[in-house]
This record gives structure tokens, C-alpha cells and sequence, in this order.
């Protein structure tokens, strides 16, 4: 991808950013799913030297992060497109945190299997996509834990983060839909990854 599609890509980000903490539905909540895109997009620039994404990775580290941003303005229980079809379908919940559960294991696949493939032995070995999807697996573990810590250190506070909605197979359902994301991804782009891939020069 080229330099002023990163520049334009990267202002968009910026715009919802700050569209996303302009009185935010809470603002402690906002800053814990916001968090997590600003480090993701302080990593892409400080190792950008090193370390090109693919075309397809940097778009959807763009989508993943848009969906964290707006997650952190609204609440994910209460995005208001998602209240609309909670309301329309007659749903029992607002299904906004299950899609970013879904997107916490379909984006990073593509992310882990572009590392490991340009970094690792492994490329087109026939162990990669299990150990992609394992990492997927591992990393919305941790989530979960980290939400879990959150919780515990500051009470009612993290309730909005936590997302539960009454939910107690809330984070069963949260890691099984990261993992669901991340086989989709690798097995559904998996053919456009390796053409940016072979015919993207050596990162590193």
C-alpha cells in the first residue's frame, strides 16, 4: 500500500477518534476500548521501517479499529444500529459486542499469519493455520482475563466494558465467536493474503 493511502487511511482514523471522545456514552469506558487502538496504531508507526502490512492487513486494522472506537463512544451495549435491530428482530440483547468479539478473532488472523509467514519457517507450512488460529484463541483469552482484572479492581465502574448484558455465558460466547472469526478469515482470505504476499518485496 502506498504511503499517501497509509497518510489518508490513517487520517480517517484519526477522525473517528475524535469523533469517538467527544462526550463518549462513558468516559472511563471509552478510554478501556480505545486503548487498545491507539497501541495497536503507536505499534504500526513505530515499526512501519521495519515492518510493512500487506494491503489487505492494514485495511482491516482500520476496520477492527473503528469498531473499537465507536464500541468506546457509544458503549457495545448500547450502539444505537444495533439497538435498532435489537429492537426491529426482537433480539435479547444488543449484538454490537458480539460482533467485535467476532472481529477480535477474524482481524488478528490475517495479522498473525502475515507475521509468522515473514518472520517464521513456517509460511505455506500445514501447521500454520492451526497455530494462527491457536494465537487468535490465546489473545481473546487474555482479553477475557483483562476484562476480568478490570472488573475486579474497579466494580460497577467496568460494568459498560465488561458488556455482559445478563449474559452469564458472556465470555464463552466471546471466545467462541473469536474463534469462529479467526477460521473464517484464514480460510476465506487466505488466497488474497498470499498474493499480496508474494508479490509484496521483504519486510524484514
Amino acid at each position: 500500500m502506498s504511503n499517501k493511502r497509509l497518510i489518508g487511511i490513517f487520517i480517517l482514523f484519526l477522525f473517528f477518534l475524535i469523533w469517538s471522545g467527544i462526550r463518549p456514552a462513558d468516559r472511563f469506558t471509552w478510554w478501556l476500548e480505545v486503548l487498545p487502538a491507539l497501541i495497536g496504531v503507536a505499534a504500526l508507526i513505530f515499526t512501519y521501517r521495519k515492518f510493512k502490512f500487506t494491503s489487505l492487513a492494514y485495511i482491516l486494522i482500520f476496520i477492527h479499529c473503528v469498531i473499537l472506537i465507536v464500541g468506546g463512544h457509544y458503549t457495545y451495549a448500547e450502539m444505537p444500529l444495533f439497538n435498532m435491530l435489537k429492537d426491529m428482530l426482537d433480539l435479547d440483547r444488543n449484538y454490537y459486542d458480539r460482533l467485535g468479539h467476532l472481529a477480535q478473532g477474524f482481524i488478528p488472523s490475517i495479522i498473525v499469519r502475515e507475521i509468522l509467514w515473514k518472520t517464521s519457517p513456517l509460511r505455506e507450512n500445514k501447521w500454520l493455520p492451526f497455530i494462527v488460529v491457536c494465537i487468535c484463541l490465546a489473545f481473546s483469552a487474555t482479553y477475557e482475563l483483562i476484562e476480568f482484572t478490570v472488573a475486579v479492581m474497579t466494580g460497577e465502574a467496568a460494568e459498560a466494558f465488561l458488556g455482559t448484558q445478563g449474559d452469564v455465558w458472556d465470555t464463552q460466547w466471546d471466545m467462541l465467536l473469536a474463534l469462529i472469526g479467526a477460521i473464517t478469515a484464514y480460510f476465506t482470505l487466505h488466497s488474497i493474503h498470499n498474493e499480496q504476499l508474494k508479490s509484496q518485496a521483504p519486510s524484514i
